[in-house]
């Protein structure tokens, strides 16, 4: 790549960071409180929410895992968007409902489904931080794998920028920051996920060309003749269970002004999620009959936007990849820097961080999520492996714990903690055995039917949860009392009465 197209790409880049840097200022004002720093106030209306959320969902797996994975497995790369759509359903379906009640954090809501268990809400914390960290270094990753192919940036280098670029908005803003800026990122990289389809769909000459250049099985429905018809269900599985399981899609639900503009706004995602699912798989296939014999597919998208199109599109398309890696990581930092100050911190100390406290203990912790996310960016060697390793490990035995605990009124919070270690063994054992995951693909399903099993059994051999969910209400209001802000409990009475 030429010296003077290098130095564009990094000065588009610093000038977006730039951009994103100055809105996270702008917001900072609002910033009075814990709640303010991280759940803007719980007054988002319906355009904030869904542009939030759809932007982190469409993020790094989405564009540049998705876009590699079409490369190598044709249509599969649909199933990203296809298994996300699913997730993004059901949790509308399922947990629109759970903002009524002032939650903060994911495992908040978990341990009211269990009477208030503060054990169980902490070590679900405890886990979930340990997931966001995972999730933030796939995001880093990402970031880095695009912006180091660019730029010619060392590696390293380019991981510890991608993560200042949307940390210091973020540590400035707070939650806030992130959704505006979410928003900004999303637009840009919808138009410049749609530029790339449509150019790289013309350059390659159309479907029809495509269809001669590549492998017959990539032109399958959905890459099934790539990836295998169970393995191809699999990946679908586990994206719609990261979807339905991880903390920043439930904070978008906690922060939304009601339970009505929770539910307007995931349906409006889910819907558009599904639409933009193609460009990828499109974009991946032409990759794949432009540019055959590409070493790392997850570079396909940089090198299809540098290699064939003027360095202006480049510069465009740059900001889009890089777009989709910082709207999904702001929003895991901010997840997990919650979960930390809201329960990790009680789990151990048994109190909250006081109000005037909280603004600045956020920003401490959010310096620190990052550093040991940048840690874990070294682990994987593809985006896609990452994402999926770390939802089937840890997430999805905690799916089947909240769903039992909400829906079955006998589940108990040890079987609460028997699904989420038996989700987590099961896991292992596949990703152990070399014949199992090339069965699978991932260990998704037998991680999930392992956690049902597991919870259920030892839900009935154990003594039922006396609390009632009121009174399981009342202990973790309590516990939010001591934010010393009255927004929590006024929001929950808001949700109450707009509830459709």
């Amino acid at each position: 790549m030429a010296a003077g197209s290098s130095s564009v790409y990094l000065i588009t880049f610093l000038c977006s960071i730039g951009v994103m840097l100055g809105l996270g200022i702008w917001v900072s004002r609002r910033n009075r409180t814990g709640e303010d720093f991280l759940l803007a106030g719980r007054r988002l209306t319906w355009p904030f929410v869904t542009g939030s959320a759809l932007a982190t969902l469409v993020g790094t797996g989405s564009s540049l895992g998705a876009v590699g994975l079409s490369y190598s497995d044709g249509w599969a790369g649909m199933l990203y968007g296809i298994g996300g759509a699913v997730g993004v359903f059901l949790l509308l379906l399922l947990f629109a409902d759970a903002r009524k009640h002032g939650f903060m954090t994911f495992p908040e809501e978990i341990s009211y489904y269990y009477g208030a268990n503060r054990i169980l809400k902490g070590t679900v914390a405890i886990v979930l931080f340990i997931a966001t960290i995972g999730w933030l270094g796939a995001h880093i990753l990402g970031g880095a794998l695009y912006l180091s192919y660019l730029t010619g940036m060392d590696m390293v280098l380019a991981k510890i920028v991608v993560a200042a670029g949307f940390g210091l908005y973020t540590v400035i803003g707070g939650y806030l920051a992130v959704v505006i800026t979410d928003m900004v990122q999303g637009t840009i990289l919808f138009v410049g996920f749609t530029i790339l389809a449509v150019l790289a769909l013309v350059k390659a000459g159309g479907f029809g060309a495509i269809n001669d250049a590549v492998p017959a099985e990539s032109t399958s429905f959905l890459g099934m003749d790539a990836l295998g018809v169970l393995p191809a269900i699999s990946l679908a599985v586990v994206i719609a269970v990261g979807v339905l399981a991880t903390p920043t899609h439930r904070q978008r639900i906690y922060s939304a002004d009601s339970v009505r503009t929770a539910r307007r706004s995931f349906l409006l995602v889910g819907i558009l999620f599904a639409i933009f699912a193609i460009m990828p798989a499109v974009t991946g296939l032409a990759s794949q009959a432009l540019l055959p014999g590409i070493d790392n597919p997850d570079l396909a998208f940089p090198q299809l936007a540098t290699e064939l199109f003027p360095v202006w599109i480049g510069a465009l398309l740059l900001v889009a990849g890089l777009s989709a890696t910082m709207s999904s990581g702001d929003s895991e930092a901010i997840a997990g820097v919650t979960m930390f100050l809201r329960d990790i911190s009680y789990l151990f100390t048994g109190r909250i961080p006081a109000a005037h406290n909280m603004v600045r203990y956020s920003r401490i912790a959010l310096v620190a999520v990052l550093a040991f996310a940048l840690g874990g960016a070294l682990l994987a060697e593809t985006i896609i492996d990452y994402i999926t390793l770390m939802i089937s490990t840890v997430l999805t035995g905690l799916l089947i714990a909240v769903l039992l605990g909400k829906f079955w009124k006998r589940a108990t919070w040890q079987g609460g903690f028997a699904a989420i270690i038996g989700g987590a063994a099961a896991a292992t054992v596949v990703n152990m055995n070399d014949g199992l995951t090339e069965f699978w693909g991932n260990p998704a399903i037998p991680s999930l039917s392992a956690a049902l099993i597991a919870g259920v059994l030892v839900s009935l051999i154990t003594p039922r949860t006396e609390v009632s969910g009121e009174e399981a209400l009342r202990i973790l209001a309590a516990e939010r009392a001591q934010l010393e802000v009255g927004t929590q409990i006024r929001a929950g009475e808001q949700a109450s009465t707009q509830e459709s």
